[in-house]
């Protein structure tokens, strides 16, 4: 029977072309060459063409947000295409200008150090890859603005090209750093995606979805080329594009661990509305501007010296804290919040100080804003208002007795939400107070 029906399928085939191809008029010929494809074929070209874009099982094999993110990183490799062809153009082009003062063994070299440097940054950026777990989406998007900025620089070799080697160099190490960052927050992206075991089908096939893009990208790129527009503008345009695609995408992931920029969407919603937000409230609110690197009002984990001025600022609250395994205090002089943990504090205690931490800002918040500004449109370090210690001390008490009665609440809302409190990525210092009889 198999051989039967594959016989009749080649016959068949034979003999659409032979009746397309001795047709009386291109009409018919047209009309011949439409009725020849069956809905039936059309369905079976969709099917195989889904098999390498979508995952298995598609919709019900992955979130909603699944969506949204594959379009926006499908935009950004577009783009990110096209501006290859306009940086591969640059770089060739200054090579090209030095090549009448160097011989060609030289502009090989100078190319192969510049692809050297690349990989050395890429190896010595390694050592951040816990980040990657902490900030996902910050380090993400700084890691696409790193692209962007390597690619201005190579774009800038044409204009300079008696200075390609150093300015190629820089562009490759921030180039190869951002690629770093796309690799190591890849697989925690895709996790969140895939609803089963398929998390290796949601990598593979989104993959496949960006190198589409990323050649689609490159072949429109050519064609404008060959215009000669300026390049330049062309640049700008794309670059433009591609951040905002960049930002759009890492936006639309939903993730259900508590990074800090999550937890304190989370918390401050809870202060002021009694509610936690929603998994998709809760993402679309985070800072993705909060890179890890920048001064935060809430530091957790500090060692004591930059949490404490003078030992009677501990000695005036330890008694506060007695049962507790952290200290929450508020530095005036550096106008910071710090969370000390002891070194018996588990997870939950870190928690627990980091919703403390949150309280006392939004006590010390409220006591400052009383006046002109809000806190956060207040430069770090530079507060219109200093309390004074026994402000201080009231502030601290006041907040440990909202923390006794809020905590619970706050993390059975936030369970009833989705939001995996066990795994929380608050990233805390190392730093812990030991305690001596």
């Amino acid at each position: 029977m198999a051989g039967d029906g594959s016989t009749w399928r080649k016959t068949t085939v034979l003999e659409v072309i032979r009746r397309i191809q001795f047709a009386p008029s291109a009409c018919i010929r047209h009309k011949l060459l439409l009725r020849s494809f069956h809905p039936t074929t059309i369905s079976e070209m969709m099917s195989f063409i889904r098999t390498y874009v979508v995952p298995e099982g598609f919709p019900h094999s992955v979130t909603p947000s699944y969506v949204p993110y594959m379009t926006w990183r499908a935009l950004k490799h577009f783009f990110g295409g096209a501006m290859g062809v306009f940086t591969t153009k640059a770089l060739l082009s200054s090579v090209g200008a030095s090549e009448s003062k160097a011989i060609s063994g030289a502009v090989a070299i100078n190319w192969i150090l510049k692809d050297g440097a690349g990989r050395v940054g890429k190896m010595l950026f390694a050592r951040q890859g816990k980040k990657f777990d902490y900030d996902l989406k910050q380090m993400r998007f700084a890691g696409d603005l790193l692209m962007e900025l390597g690619a201005g620089v190579e774009l800038a070799t044409a204009a300079v090209p008696h200075l390609f080697l150093p300015l190629a160099c820089a562009a490759n190490v921030a180039k190869n750093v951002a690629a770093v960052t796309s690799t190591s927050t890849r697989t925690p992206i895709y996790k969140a995606f895939a609803k089963g075991e398929n998390i290796g089908d949601v990598t593979a096939k989104g993959e496949c979805v960006g190198n589409l893009a990323d050649l689609l990208g490159t072949g429109l790129s050519i064609m404008i080329t060959k215009r000669n527009p300026s390049m330049v503008a062309s640049f700008a345009l794309l670059s433009c594009a591609y951040v905002f695609s960049s930002f759009q995408e890492v936006k639309s992931v939903v993730l259900h661990t508590l990074n800090r920029a999550r937890f304190s969407v989370a918390v401050d919603s809870f202060l002021k509305t009694g509610r936690v937000p929603s998994l998709q409230e809760g993402n679309m609110k985070e800072n993705i501007f909060s890179f890890p690197w920048l001064k935060e009002r809430l530091v957790l984990g500090p060692r004591f010296k930059d949490a404490f001025q003078d030992p009677s600022a501990y000695l005036a609250i330890e008694p506060l804290f007695e049962k507790e395994r952290y200290i929450v205090t508020y530095n005036p002089s550096k106008d910071q919040v710090y969370a000390l943990l002891k070194d018996q504090a588990k997870p939950d205690d870190i928690l627990k100080a980091a919703f403390h931490a949150h309280v006392l800002l939004h006590f010390i918040h409220l006591s400052i804003d009383s006046h002109s500004s809000s806190w956060k449109q207040r430069p770090v370090g530079h507060s219109n208002h200093i309390l004074s210690a026994n402000d201080l001390e009231a502030r601290i008490a006041d907040s440990c007795k909202m923390v006794s009665t809020l905590y619970g609440p706050f993390k059975s809302k936030a369970a009833e939400q989705g939001w995996r409190m066990s795994d929380s990525l608050l990233n805390p210092g190392r730093a812990r107070i030991v305690e001596t009889c």
